[in-house]
């Protein structure tokens, strides 16, 4: 079996063609795009398909950056409109699907190998019970995996456009910040790539300091986010340092956060563009000081197994195992 698979992200696009063999996913073919450069999803899978039209496709899933209701998808960083009736009626194919893209992370977990994750805290290293997946990249998606008592069932979720909350007093001074900026103050305003940047915003207004030259120019000429974290974690700038610890702390507060509404006893999957490229700072002690407050809780917090996703395709073979998985 054959499907056409796809990540559509806020930033980026990939697509791939998957060949399902039994609970073995190969990558055939796979081709990245820039998302904001297409008016829509149909014309970028359109030059896909004319790319690879000597492969033949049994159906698609596509895991999809914005709340997926019968089977439809407005994306939430994109004027994209998805219509998975509509795609399978101009794809010509069998059946299509559409995915919230957390829950297509979380159905690639059990594609990847040990060597595509860095423990953040061993647990109780258990198998059974519910997990959270998190992910902080263009935006940032949260969603569970069901234990059934045999299997881990994914599920969707919009947890990450839940109200921000501060707990201490610079977080006070920072929800301030944000407020006269948005009209709801998510955790998605604070723990994505935009995110980091209003971080970085604030701490230069709330220390009253300046963005030296070199940084302004890096800024302007890539990635701001990517420019701060990479000041951040070469020690270039002690203000781009505070601010990536900041934000380290602050996702693994809302990490925790995840994990007590979904009881993740059975552990926490860090994925997302971010977390891979920050790994150092993630390791030092910020996240899981942030995971762990808890209060009374933090016991439980304490045997919860927290782990990062280092592999990138985890979104992208998540379509693959959800199918392979499906009854058709």
């Amino acid at each position: 079996m054959q499907i056409l698979a796809g990540d559509i992200g806020g930033t980026k696009t990939r697509l791939a063609i998957l060949s399902l063999i039994g609970p073995r996913i190969q990558v055939l073919v796979e081709k990245t795009y820039p998302s904001p450069a297409y008016p829509s999803f149909e014309s970028l899978l359109d030059g896909f398909l004319q790319d690879y039209s000597d492969h033949r496709c049994d159906g698609a899933c596509f895991g999809v950056a914005g709340p997926v209701q019968d089977n439809r998808c407005t994306t939430t960083n994109l004027p994209w409109q998805l219509d998975a009736g509509e795609l399978a009626a101009a794809l010509g194919l069998g059946p299509v699907w559409l995915l919230n893209d957390l829950e297509a992370t979380a159905w690639g977990i059990a594609a990847l190998g040990e060597e595509d994750f860095a423990e953040l805290q061993a647990g109780a290293l258990s198998s059974s019970g519910n997990r959270a997946v998190i992910a902080a990249g263009t935006g940032l998606g949260e969603a569970g995996m069901f234990w059934d008592g045999r299997h881990h069932r994914p599920f969707g979720s919009e947890g990450g456009h839940t109200d921000f909350s501060p707990n201490s007093e610079l977080e006070i001074e920072l929800w301030r910040f944000l407020c006269r900026r948005y009209q709801h103050l998510s955790w998605e305003r604070v723990l994505s790539g935009p995110g980091l940047v209003n971080l970085y915003e604030f701490m230069r207004e709330y220390h009253q300091a300046t963005t030296p030259t070199w940084l302004v120019e890096e800024m302007s000429t890539g990635p701001a986010a990517a420019a701060i974290s990479q000041a951040a974690l070469e020690g270039r700038d002690e203000l781009c340092h505070e601010t990536l610890d900041l934000f380290v702390r602050l996702y693994g507060v809302e990490a925790g956060n995840q994990a007590l509404k979904v009881m993740a006893t059975g552990g926490v999957f860090v994925g997302g563009g971010i977390a891979p490229k920050i790994l150092p700072a993630l390791l030092e002690g910020g996240f899981l000081a942030g995971f762990l407050a808890k209060g009374r809780m933090r016991p439980l917090m304490e045997g919860i197994q927290v782990r990062i996703i280092l592999n990138d395709r985890a979104a992208l073979l998540g379509p693959g195992v959800f199918v392979a998985a499906r009854e058709w």
